[in-house]
């Protein structure tokens, strides 16, 4: 699967966030040894995707829905050995950069790297079997870093979509909002009630303000009804 000298790059784009993939896809098309041949905001049709069209190098984020990273990088570089994935992430936590690192991704990339080093990680990958690129924020492995507990491991995303919960939006504002599907904010609310061992949303709310997450919310009174009667995700 790697690229001839004389053939651009493979690559596939999987992320959810509708506007990011776009201008990630066109920046890389821009690329002379670089092409985009595939792009999607589901996970659950990936492996047939890569079947498909062969890239070289897939682009994915870890929060795609359908998709669990570690299970995804599994199932791809089992049916394709010589695939490189690179993650792109706005998540960069110890333990799950390290667990898909062993899992034989060729790179973790969090989204605040420029563009020099996407497209420089993407041609050493490419053209390199072994060597694996990291760029993470510098507290993810800062050895002075205290032990990150359970419940501070919401990604920013979640963050987000917590935030808004507590200022009392409904999944649909919410989406509307981030520029997602409602389904996904349904998916990010799934693995915060996890997260906080929260059973509604009420709940991970308080939960996460008692750990210093997110502010205390100031809800309207005539707003605050609707924070009570979405109790649960849907």
């Amino acid at each position: 699967m790697p690229p001839n000298r004389t053939s651009p790059i493979r690559i596939l784009a999987a992320d959810d966030h509708t506007l990011l993939r776009t201008a990630l896809c066109q920046l890389l098309d821009a690329e002379e040894d670089m092409q985009v041949v595939a792009q999607t905001g589901s996970g659950v049709a990936l492996p047939e995707l890569v079947a498909a069209y062969r890239p070289n190098v897939v682009l994915l984020d870890v929060e795609m829905p359908g998709s669990h990273p570690q299970t995804m990088a599994r199932t791809l570089l089992s049916r394709f050995p010589g695939l490189r994935l690179i993650i792109l992430s706005m998540y960069d936590g110890q333990p799950l950069v390290q667990e898909l690192l062993a899992l034989g991704v060729r790179g973790y990339l969090h989204k605040s790297v420029s563009r020099e080093s996407l497209v420089s990680t993407i041609r050493t990958a490419a053209a390199d079997e072994h060597q694996v690129t990291v760029s993470v924020s510098r507290t993810s492995f800062s050895p002075a870093a205290e032990p990150t507990p359970p419940v501070a491991r919401l990604s920013s995303r979640e963050l987000g979509v917590l935030e808004h919960v507590a200022a009392a939006l409904s999944n649909r504002q919410i989406a509307v909002l981030l520029g997602i599907t409602e389904g996904t904010v349904k998916r990010h609310l799934r693995n915060i009630f996890e997260k906080l061992g929260a059973v509604s949303r009420i709940d991970a709310v308080n939960k996460a303000v008692a750990a210093e997450l997110i502010k205390s919310p100031v809800v309207p009174p005539q707003r605050s009804h609707a924070m009570s009667a979405g109790a649960g995700i849907p």
